[in-house]
């Protein structure tokens, strides 16, 4: 017998679109670490069935421009990057993911930046920007792997209390407001904030 209470509380599937742009391992150079990286924080970070639709490209804008595109046509609700978004003249992430926005999102940018100084203080280099196509979200990435993790997750204390603020507490409900998915966080890595309005009754809260 199906229960029907648990269907309709189960987490929506999500399409996420994430993109790894580097001369060098698109080319084969070294190997690329940013889509593994990408693909493992969103596992452990979400509840929901994910679907990724992967992109390995260089750094050309034209190509990250047309990617994005692609992929937000092809209905992911969110698609983050990573890579080129420092001040090297082949860094164009930023310029093309601006060339496809209908809405700026500084804030994103904003706390990156405010995250990362905390541990360099070149971080003011960092050029990260996020955006709104239609009804999708995004959101450019250091390109380090462990810059991915502390910018999507924030800074904690040895307990696991937090300290700062990752990104990812604020995208859940970003996605809301444009259309998309319900997106469900597991709290032990970022919890995702709601105001109590917007919170729905999910799978665990009527376990």
């Amino acid at each position: 017998m199906t229960d029907t209470n648990s269907q309709a509380n189960s987490p929506d599937a999500v399409r996420i679109g994430i993109i790894s742009i580097s001369d060098r391992a698109s080319s084969g150079v070294y190997e690329d670490k940013g889509l593994p990286a990408l693909q493992d924080w969103l596992t452990r970070a979400l509840q929901n069935p994910i679907t990724f639709d992967a992109r390995l490209i260089p750094d050309e804008q034209s190509a990250i421009s047309a990617a994005l595109i692609a992929l937000v046509d092809a209905g992911c609700s969110l698609v983050l990057t990573t890579g080129g978004t420092g001040p090297a003249l082949r860094d164009v992430t930023p310029e093309a993911t601006l060339a496809v926005a209908h809405k700026e999102m500084p804030g994103f940018g904003e706390q990156m930046r405010a995250i990362s100084l905390n541990f360099v203080p070149t971080a003011i280099l960092s050029r990260q920007v996020a955006v709104i196509r239609n009804q999708s979200l995004i959101i450019n990435l250091p390109g380090q792997p462990k810059s991915i993790a502390e910018t999507l997750e924030g800074l904690k204390d040895a307990e696991g209390k937090s300290l700062v603020p990752g990104i990812f507490a604020a995208v859940p409900y970003c996605i809301d407001l444009i259309g998309g998915p319900y997106l469900e966080t597991v709290d032990t890595v970022c919890k995702a904030f709601r105001p109590k309005s917007a919170i729905r009754p999910t799978s665990q809260s009527v376990r």
